[in-house]
């Protein structure tokens, strides 16, 4: 998001983290946002109120407190009656913050809860397993679908196997907004790195990593980039040896295959 609408969800996300922190039961207000973002999404109507700049703030919080007041908790309310009180670039702005939001809810409670880590990296090894997965893939993308029955078989995918928060992110993908569902997972990686002031890197290695050379990575790369990694592990069959690292748009290729690849160059040069 850019301009008004950054700054409008820079506000709300510390009036969540506020709610948060004061208590506030963060799944439901997860769930409440993800509800009121798809409400928004399908009725274009309601859309347009809740963000016409011409229209009062205080009357349109007062209209969407009389609307929902009966549906959501206290906290997601305020959230909701404060998010149509801000200003937003396009209409499409609103229902996509509020999802941001539920998003984050989720990753402070898990926070909260010591599960943030685990978070993170059942997020990346499911995105994986949705990619690597055709069928999976196909099925919940799969229009003719209803959203319950794509929830019932992430349920029996996921339940037993992943924490609670890993869960309802993984439901929210595959009624999102986004592309693909692989896509919102990337999305939801990004939201929970971003919140919890971390950067995300993608190793590639040929067989796993032992704790020790991963603790190394992790601390060398904190170093470099001055700002805590997490580190998200790859085994590829493609890598002969050595390690490739991706953090955003940087690379860093230490791969025996770069090496051989730039050996051979200066060679032919």
């Amino acid at each position: 998001m850019r301009g008004a609408s950054a700054s409008s969800l820079e506000r709300l996300t510390e009036q969540l983290g506020s709610a948060v922190e004061s208590g506030a039961d963060a799944a439901r207000i997860a769930d409440d946002l993800f509800s009121v973002s798809a409400l928004l999404r399908g009725e274009p109507s309601l859309r347009r109120v809740a963000t016409d700049p011409s229209l009062q703030p205080a009357a349109k919080s007062d209209f969407v407190r009389s609307l929902l007041g009966e549906r959501l908790d206290a906290a997601s309310l305020d959230l909701v009656a404060a998010s149509v009180a801000q200003r937003w670039a396009t209409t499409r702005d609103l229902a996509d913050a509020l999802e941001e939001l539920g998003v984050i809810a989720v990753v402070k409670g898990a926070d909260r809860d010591g599960d943030a880590d685990a978070l993170e990296d059942e997020l990346f090894g499911f995105g994986r397993l949705v990619t690597e997965n055709p069928e999976l893939r196909d099925a919940l993308s799969d229009p003719a679908r209803t959203a319950a029955d794509k929830h019932a078989l992430i349920d029996n995918l996921l339940e037993g196997r992943v924490t609670a928060a890993t869960r309802r992110l993984a439901k929210q993908a595959v009624v999102s907004s986004h592309r693909t569902v692989s896509v919102a997972v990337e999305e939801y990686q990004k939201v929970a790195a971003r919140n919890r002031n971390r950067l995300v890197a993608t190793v590639r290695v040929a067989r796993e990593l032992p704790d020790a050379d991963r603790a190394r990575l992790e601390g060398a790369l904190t170093s470099q980039y001055d700002r805590p990694v997490h580190l998200n592990v790859v085994v590829d069959p493609e890598v002969v040896g050595g390690v490739k690292v991706e953090i955003g748009d940087d690379v860093i290729d230490g791969t025996v295959a770069s090496r051989l690849d730039e050996a051979r160059r200066r060679l032919a040069g």
